[in-house]
């Protein structure tokens, strides 16, 4: 396939310098990053979409190489904010044609001992601490479209902790992926009301990482698809999750589905754009 030429990150328009590093910002024109950093998209009116989002990138070379290397273009990449040489990995990822999220982690139910490292969103923590601990970890690169949650069950469904959170989101012109984790997760709901972009996850492909049970997962996107117009699936980077999407998404022309980059695929209302004060 052809490689999509991204929009060069980081767009100087778009940053704003902060004690952590480069933070994303709305342009003074009304430019949004979500939509500046994108993969780009043709909709087709009526044509079924799944988006498909690979997480847990940056951490194996390998694997983060595979990820950006095979798979194609429209594949959208999650890294973990946490690994090295991550400017290095989304600069090679947006030239492959991928857009990428930001993985954030938050607290789960079994917090710690499912503790996703030093910079946690926490419930028992003030709303001010917690954007503090977002803003280092959206400064540990730039040139992504939004972000999603890492764990969380019990973060996502707290309305206090989270509200301003996503608030913050939304002002900085980020899309945000709910991984579904949870059935208690007010993500969407809460996003819709502030009119954050947002997607939210149908199925885990890989929770069994065995060709039938990726395959069986993919084939439920499919039927999801063709009955609601779009699907959103997430897996993680095994080498066998990572075969079977490259060989399945080569069968998605024939059955008239396109494969979409998760931007395209979020749900918003157009935010009055600044031109029409002219």
């Amino acid at each position: 396939e052809e490689i999509l030429k991204l929009t060069t990150s980081p767009d100087p328009k778009l940053v704003a310098e902060s004690d952590f590093g480069p933070l994303p910002k709305i342009g003074e024109d009304g430019r949004e990053p979500w939509k500046v950093y994108s993969r780009p998209f043709t909709k087709v009116e009526g044509k079924p979409k799944i988006a498909i989002f690979l997480a847990g990138l940056g951490l194996s070379e390998g694997a983060t190489n595979m990820a950006i290397q095979k798979l194609p273009g429209p594949i959208t990449l999650g890294f973990a904010p946490y690994a090295s040489r991550l400017e290095e990995w989304i600069a090679l990822s947006r030239a492959a044609g991928h857009e990428v999220i930001l993985q954030l982690p938050m607290e789960s139910f079994d917090y710690p001992s499912s503790d996703p490292g030093p910079h946690t969103l926490l419930t028992s923590l003030e709303p001010e601490i917690n954007i503090q601990r977002l803003n280092f970890l959206l400064s540990r690169f730039t040139g992504y479209v939004g972000v999603t949650n890492f764990l969380g069950n019990k973060f996502t469904s707290d309305q206090k902790s989270l509200k301003p959170i996503l608030d913050e989101l939304n002002n900085r012109g980020l899309l945000l992926l709910d991984t579904g984790t949870s059935q208690t997760s007010i993500s969407t709901e809460i996003a819709l009301n502030i009119n954050l972009p947002i997607a939210t996850n149908n199925h885990f492909i890989d929770s069994k990482a065995s060709r039938v049970a990726i395959d069986a997962k993919l084939f439920e996107l499919e039927k999801i698809a063709l009955e609601k117009g779009v699907s959103v699936g997430i897996g993680f980077s095994y080498p066998v999750t990572m075969e079977r999407i490259t060989e399945w998404s080569s069968t998605l022309d024939s059955k008239g589905i396109d494969l979409a980059p998760i931007s395209a695929i979020v749900s918003f209302k157009e935010k009055k754009d600044s031109s029409e004060k002219k």
